[in-house]
């Protein structure tokens, strides 16, 4: 009987041992340090990718309109849209 009494004392202080260890709480800080750096890259790539999708549009269309060579109201256009 004291041998059972003995083990489930050890468990317990095994149990509040286990509470007190904090060495697995900065792997967790940082798992979600990266899962935030991660969203942001996601939203930047989603963000960028409409606007550089846009230009490389104006770009075409100024390209395919012109027949290859430069013209005013393209040189104009890319100008206004790189402020933007």
């Amino acid at each position: 009987m004291s041998a059972r009494s003995n083990w489930e004392g050890h468990n317990m202080k095994t149990f509040i041992n286990m509470l007190r260890d904090d060495s697995g709480a900065s792997a967790a800080e940082y798992a979600l340090i990266l899962a935030i750096v991660g969203a942001g890259i996601a939203v930047a790539a989603f963000a960028l990718g409409g606007s550089i999708s846009g230009a490389m549009t104006r770009a075409k269309t100024c390209i395919d309109s012109s027949g290859g060579t430069a013209q005013p109201t393209c040189a104009a256009a890319a100008a206004g849209a790189g402020g933007a």
